[in-house]
């Protein structure tokens, strides 16, 4: 499932073609989830290694996500003409920039999170 996800994910978002083989850097204005990539790697699957190079994509997939889902809370945001962005237009944001299932379980452990952070 996640890797037909990353492959819809490229097919509308296509990578641009230089001639040097390099990996995808990040800008210094997003975040670095490469520790909690590869901690999630080694609780699902223990004997696996992943390279610095696909770290990286999936660095920029992570922060490419994000920056959408922020982009499109907000303008729900501006379209119901309020000046705060409440979890409703975090959670529509999501139902409507990923697929079925996905959504689903985003929006569900998203708000877990929420409550355990409130009441830690």
């Amino acid at each position: 499932m996640v890797k037909s996800i990353i492959k819809r994910y490229f097919r509308r978002h296509p990578a641009p073609i230089s001639r040097k083989k390099s990996c995808v850097s990040t800008s210094s204005g997003h975040r670095n989830y490469s520790l909690y990539v590869n901690r999630v790697l080694k609780e699902v699957v223990p004997w696996r290694t992943i390279s610095s190079c696909t770290v990286d994509i999936m660095n920029t997939l992570i922060n490419d996500i994000f920056e959408h889902i922020a982009v499109e809370a907000r303008q729900r945001m501006h379209s119901r003409n309020r000046c705060t962005l409440t979890p409703e237009d975090v959670q529509k944001a999501v139902h409507f920039l990923l697929p079925g299932k996905l959504a689903k379980y985003a929006v569900v452990f998203g708000v877990e999170a929420v409550h355990r952070y409130v009441h830690s």
